[in-house]
């Protein structure tokens, strides 16, 4: 059988083919999937690779993925929770999960809301992020989803498998996505607006205030307000004692128009779990139970019993939190003895650098053993930074800190 992977429509062969090898068939693809292509990090992981396999040493700062055990109380409320007979589980999540983080959030940010109508568990935030936009975009109205760039690419990719026009907003230079920073078209197109705090890949935090001029200005236009809080708690205790804030502290009761994605990747260490929720408006909550039903999207019953345990419980996350601090002091010191400028970074799991040429540098950097993330990786107004992921831990971080000054100086 011969593929071509251009194009899915069935060509007869000939009788002596149809004999030899049945049908033959172009692929033909969905047009976003070719215009999106593959990841662009995906060249780096490559040498990277082929770096370790001869032999060479390599400190991988590229990838968000942390590598600190999870706690074990986690995976033991998994293992005890596997059931004897398989089933399927519930879209909208167990109960207990929905309670537990009901109850994370107000410990966290001292909101209310109701486990039952708005609350509902996700296969990890990606998904989520990827697919909400298929519940509430309408293809033949023009609809349009804004996402700040650089950031991360799935708000992109999520708009236009949806139908929707994707709009790009260059941040500033603190990589603050603000009301201002829409037109009042852009506002009036805008079927979805999204926020990400704190900031992949920049770190930077929207205050309280921006958050409610924000969801003044998507009231106005009755457009709806998400916001990826997935790192919301990882940040530096000194820089955020109370924590970042979250749109849902800004909303009115029952979170009309808005809706919180979190996760507990970072948070807990569970990114291989893939375990999250969306919250906030019960009327978008019961749209995407619709759609996920219809789609079969669900976390595992097993899983959901250990996002209990990790939602229920605050001092893991603090403790994973220090250590992500300790990491940034380390890279800190050589960034700041090169003179370096570290933007934003007190929260979330990266560290912005400002430097010249990003692929010039990372270029540099790979070849001596240290792989870093260029900026214009994550979108127009990336270039001239480098994003380093705190994976490595605090001794491979202090054996890259003399690579960076080598390197850099």
């Amino acid at each position: 059988m011969r593929v071509s992977v251009r194009n899915v429509a069935w060509v007869p062969a000939g009788r002596q083919a149809r004999r030899d090898f049945g049908y033959r068939y172009l692929m033909r693809l969905n047009p976003i999937l070719e215009q999106l292509g593959s990841y662009p990090i995906a060249v780096v992981h490559e040498r990277a690779r082929a770096m370790r396999e001869s032999g060479r040493t390599v400190i991988d700062f590229s990838i968000g993925d942390p590598r600190e055990p999870t706690p074990s109380f986690i995976p033991d409320a998994l293992k005890s929770s596997v059931p004897e007979v398989s089933q399927y589980p519930t879209t909208a999540g167990l109960g207990d999960l929905r309670n537990a983080i009901v109850g994370y959030l107000q410990r966290r940010f001292g909101v209310d809301l109701d486990p039952e109508t708005q609350v509902i568990a996700t296969s990890g935030s990606k998904e989520a992020v990827f697919n909400t936009p298929l519940a509430f975009v309408d293809r033949s109205s023009g609809d349009s989803v804004v996402y700040g760039t650089p950031g991360y690419p799935i708000y992109e990719r999520g708009a236009l498998f949806a139908g929707a026009a994707a709009e790009p907003v260059i941040l500033r230079e603190d990589f603050v996505l603000r009301a201002t920073d829409l037109s009042a078209q852009q506002w009036r197109r805008a079927r979805i607006v999204w926020i990400c705090t704190p900031h992949n890949p920049t770190g930077a935090v929207t205050e309280r205030s921006e958050l409610l001029d924000l969801l003044d200005a998507a009231r106005a236009s009755d457009t709806l307000l998400f916001s990826d809080e997935c790192y919301a708690d990882v940040y530096e205790e000194s820089a955020f004692p109370n924590g970042p804030p979250s749109l849902l502290q800004v909303a009115d009761d029952g979170s009309p128009g808005v809706l919180s994605f979190l996760s507990l990747s970072k948070r807990s260490g569970m990114t291989g779990y893939r375990s999250g929720a969306i919250v906030g408006d019960p009327e978008a909550i019961a749209a995407l139970k619709k759609l996920r039903t219809a789609t079969g999207t669900a976390s595992p019953e097993f899983v959901q019993a250990a996002a209990v345990a990790a939602w229920s419980d605050d001092a893991h996350a603090g403790k994973r939190r220090r250590a992500f601090a300790a990491k940034r002091a380390v890279l800190r010191k050589a960034f700041d003895k090169l003179g370096m400028r570290v933007v934003a970074s007190e929260a979330g799991l990266y560290m912005w650098i400002e430097t010249g040429d990003d692929l010039a540098t990372t270029d540099r950097l790979l070849e001596a053993g240290v792989v870093v993330s260029p900026g214009r990786f994550f979108g127009p107004g990336g270039e001239g930074y480098l994003r380093l992921a705190l994976v490595p831990s605090v001794e491979e971080c202090e054996q890259a800190v003399e690579v960076l000054v080598q390197c850099l100086s």
